[in-house]
Parts: C-alpha cells; structure tokens; sequence
C-alpha cells in the first residue's frame, strides 16, 4: 500500500487535478489524503464570507466521501496565502505525519496567487520533512517523498512537461461525483465568472449532465495533448481509444524516482 498526498490551494483544486488518479489508487488499495491550503472563502459573487467557507468545508467532505478518503480544509483565507514560516512549518508536521510516498500539488507559475503560495511552501517542505532538527516535535521522515505537479497550460517561463499520464476513464463517474459536490463552484462562482449562469440547468441531473459537457473537453484536451505517453503506458491500441486523461510532472524539489519506480507509485496498470 502506498501514501499519496494531494495538496491544492482551494477545496475542488487536488478533484480537478488528480480525482480520477485518486479514484484509481484507493481501488488499488492504496491511501489518498486530500488538502485545501485555504478555506475557499473567497469564490462566490453572492455569498458572504463566513457562509461560503462553511459551505465550501461541507462541499469538500462530500467530494471526500465519493472515494472514501479524508479531505482536510486549512485555515488560511482564500486569497491571502502567504508561503511564510509558519506555514511552512504547518505543513512540514503534516507531511511527517502522513508520512505519504508521494505528494501531488499545484506548479509555482501559475495565475492564482493561492497557487502559487502552495507550490512554494511543498517546495520548502521538501527535504526538510528528513532534517530532524527542523520541526523537532514531530519524527523526520527517512526519506525526501517524490512530488509531482498538476497539469496546466502555462507556458512562461516554462510549460508543462508530463512524466506520467493516466487513462481515468474507468473512473470518470467518481470524478464527476466529486466535482458535482463542490456545487458552490461549478453550479455558482465559475459560471458567473465564465458569464454561463443563465445557460445553467437547476435540476440535479440536467446540471450534471452540463457539468460533464462543459468540464469534459478539459480532460479530454489531457488526452489528446498527450496521447503518446498514454501509448508509451497502455499501448497504442488502448491509447487510441481514452478519452480522459490525468497529467503529471515530477518535481525535482522531491525525491527523483526512476521510470519504474515511477510506473509503480501511478496506477498505470
């Protein structure tokens, strides 16, 4: 059994970037912990503050629920994160105590600020999670964890380069489950940022239904970019028929696994 941490920014960040990989490793057998680095009190139009971060921890233990995992919400207000000592020394303890083999979380050039705060405090936590007299109350792992980053279409200063890509569409009904729960975000705040909120269903499955059609392009788009690792993966004949897809690049602020040690931490087969 392995340990897979995912580590977003805002509570719907790690389903979006690994739910269905996620959804692979718990059938697998394997232990996945989800965290928010902020309490997601910022993403609404309508809601105030206090209601939209109770919502938003309550949407979060839903998603956690689909695939029988914890999903921890952090205290940090959602667009004031700060990679700051304390923080930093936070997630240190975290990471020691759940002792994962991997650590999966955002890239450091990304448009979010929150984003970018959580990629460099996982980077400052690297190697420091082994150093026993940083963070002394708590025992140092034995050894640095590998740390990937989520997919994304940034290009400067430099794009995405993935290193594992994983078919999920065996698993796309729990991913969508787990989106479909964060309904403050992808019924509400994204819509009314993307201008969509009049077009949107009200009924349970009609909006799942437009959930699926408006998201799946996205994973979809994974696949497609990326459709030469999943033949290096899965062979060219299951290749050419996987529709969604998850993307991953290895961090070299983590341990550096070889390509078979990589093949074994991702559900690849």
């Amino acid at each position: 059994m392995l340990k897979i941490l995912v580590i977003g920014a805002h509570p719907d960040d790690a389903d979006v970037g690994a739910g269905g990989t996620a959804a692979l490793w718990m059938r697998r057998g394997d232990q996945v912990a989800f965290i928010s680095t902020t309490n997601g009190a910022a993403g609404h139009h309508e809601l105030g503050a206090r209601e939209l971060e109770a919502r938003r921890r309550d949407e979060a233990r839903k998603a956690g629920e689909v695939l029988g995992i914890s999903y921890e919400v952090l205290d940090a207000p959602d667009g004031h994160l700060e990679p700051d000592l304390e923080r930093r020394l936070d997630l240190i303890r975290r990471i020691r105590s759940f002792s994962p083999d991997l650590i999966l979380t955002h890239r450091p050039n990304d448009y979010h600020p929150d984003h970018r705060s959580t990629a460099t405090l996982v980077h400052d936590s690297a190697y420091m999670v082994m150093v026993p007299l940083v963070c002394p109350d708590t025992p140092p792992l034995k050894k640095n964890p590998v740390i990937a980053y989520f997919s994304d279409e940034f290009t400067k200063p430099c794009p995405f380069t993935p290193d594992v890509v994983v078919d999920v569409d065996p698993v796309m009904e729990s991913k969508w489950a787990m989106l479909d729960a964060h309904a403050s975000q992808f019924y509400e705040w994204l819509p009314h940022v993307e201008g969509l909120q009049e077009a949107l269903p009200t009924e349970p499955e009609p909006r799942r239904r437009w959930l699926e059609k408006h998201w799946g392009p996205r994973f979809q788009a994974v696949a497609h970019r990326y459709r030469d690792h999943l033949a290096h993966n899965y062979g060219a004949d299951h290749a050419a028929d996987v529709e969604h897809a998850e993307a991953f690049e290895v961090s070299e602020y983590g341990g550096r696994p070889s390509r078979a040690a990589l093949c074994d931490l991702f559900p690849l087969r």
